[in-house]
């Protein structure tokens, strides 16, 4: 009934599905599965990281990456395509003597793959498609409105010509326009004010 971290390099996926079935039948109930490429250090072209979501898909569970590449590009992707847990060598030294050595990383590399992965997981978001609270204060200066593109008399009947779309966004919408042109003005517009409902008949 430990929770289980299973390594899954140099499987196939029907070798994984055994593994798994052994440790459910096992009792284990927390079980993570890391897409691994069992090399070191681990060509970027064997890497396979689109094997992550075969493993989510086929079982069900949380998956992440034991990476063994260069540097820390491979493990800040898989974070990003969702990986749940990395695992990475360390060393103080990469010249060291010894196999692992040289597909690890120093110090310097750790610290910023914890910040990568923290700003990777905080720009993930909840995937609805919305204005985000930080582009607010730029929507409306950034967007457009409908504005007067000539004098305007009151009375007259609004053409597609007496209009022009500006910033800001302080009347108007564009995508509005159809529901202007017909429809007569109240007021006086100059060349370059908002148009607003209150302006019309």
């Amino acid at each position: 009934r430990k929770p289980v971290v299973l390594s899954t390099g140099m499987s196939t996926l029907g070798e994984v599905e055994r593994a798994v079935k052994e440790l459910e039948e096992g009792g284990a109930r927390e079980i993570i599965l890391l897409h691994c490429t069992s090399a070191y250090p681990a060509p970027y072209s064997d890497v396979n990281l689109r094997a992550m979501e075969t493993l989510r898909r086929a079982f069900g569970l949380p998956v992440g990456l034991s990476d063994h590449t260069p540097g820390i590009e491979i493990a800040l992707a898989a974070a990003a395509l969702g990986a749940v847990a990395i695992e990475k060598h360390f060393t103080l030294d990469r010249t060291a003597p010894g196999p692992d050595h040289a597909a690890s990383i120093e110090p310097d590399e750790l610290a910023a793959l914890v910040r990568g992965v923290t700003a990777i997981g905080q720009a993930m978001g909840s995937g609805v498609k919305k204005p985000a609270p930080s582009e607010e204060p730029l929507r409306q200066a950034a967007r457009r409105a409908l504005y007067a593109a000539r004098d305007l008399n009151p009375g007259r009947v609004i053409s597609d010509g007496d209009l022009i779309a500006l910033r800001p966004a302080t009347g108007i919408s564009p995508e509005h326009i159809n529901l202007l042109t017909g429809r007569r003005l109240k007021v006086p517009k100059r060349r370059g004010e908002p148009i607003t409902w209150e302006d019309l008949a």
